[in-house]
């Protein structure tokens, strides 16, 4: 298979298209990161920076950081386009991450939707676009994805996939901070 930093994959359905993130998707993902209902939901453990932008240029200033992670091969950042109306309503983020911790040589999946596709049937849909060839295109033997204690919604789109919830600590980084609430599929 090929690395997904020579080619990014795109995944698709009737109702759903996951690209490479775009400068051009600015204007839509400013309506995700703007959305204070949406923030408590993204996975902002061991990243630096705010997620809550309100500010064009800041979501400007996060989709070049992520082209340029990508292109150092720190991770994949796609968009998530609603193909019925033509706008990006989110970005999934995958990595395989290499740590001293239980959470080693394990995908990290980080999910960001608007708040209106914070329900168990969008989620479901979504993620299993891109679950199912995660294990290979990262060569992990596990996948893992914050599902935060009030997130319900989530939580059954996750458990409906296959997650089971990890009592296990992720340990930062950048900042040796432990983080919690983590689901993971196994291999």
């Amino acid at each position: 298979m090929i690395s997904p930093y020579e080619k990014c994959p795109i995944y698709e359905n009737e109702n759903y298209l996951l690209r490479f993130i775009e400068v051009s998707d600015v204007s839509d993902l400013l309506s995700v990161y703007s959305d204070e209902k949406a923030v408590p939901f993204f996975n902002s453990d061991n990243c630096n920076g705010n997620f809550h932008c309100t500010l064009l240029e800041h979501v400007q200033g996060m989709i070049e950081a992520w082209q340029w992670e990508y292109k150092q091969k720190g991770f994949v950042r796609w968009s998530i386009i609603d193909k019925k109306i033509q706008h990006a309503i989110g970005t999934i983020e995958l990595f395989n991450r290499h740590a001293d911790d239980y959470f080693n040589d394990c995908g990290i999946l980080r999910l960001d939707l608007r708040s209106d596709y914070e329900q168990t049937e969008h989620i479901f849909e979504i993620l299993s676009l891109i679950i199912p060839s995660t294990f290979e295109l990262f060569n992990c033997q596990m996948i893992a994805t914050k599902v935060p204690p009030f997130a319900s919604n989530r939580k059954l789109a996750v458990e409906q996939l296959g997650f089971t919830a990890s009592m296990e600590k992720l340990i930062g980084g950048h900042d040796g901070k432990t983080y919690t609430d983590y689901y993971v599929l196994k291999k």
